[in-house]
């Protein structure tokens, strides 16, 4: 079973655009939140996320798992893969 991958985003966001990257490379289906400007859903990200409001957001299997940079850290380490196949 595939993990359950989304990801809270901004359109222009370059940080945003290069995790989706990550994820489309890895072939990973994801849900994607463009929350531009909208502060409802911001806060709702927000409160998933530990009060993280930083762009872009992950969470695997409902799990936060943090921003562009925390998902890359995972990749190098080889979690991310661990993370996926849970």
């Amino acid at each position: 079973m595939a993990a359950t991958v989304e990801i809270y985003t901004w359109r222009a966001c370059p940080f945003c655009i290069r995790a989706k990257s990550l994820l489309d490379r890895k072939g990973v289906a994801y849900t994607e939140f463009a929350i531009d400007g909208d502060e409802a859903a911001r806060a709702e990200m927000a409160a998933k996320a530990g009060g993280r409001r930083s762009l872009p957001q992950t969470f695997i299997n409902g799990q936060p798992v943090g921003g562009c940079d925390d998902l890359h850290a995972l990749e190098r380490s080889g979690q991310l893969d661990v993370l996926l196949a849970s």
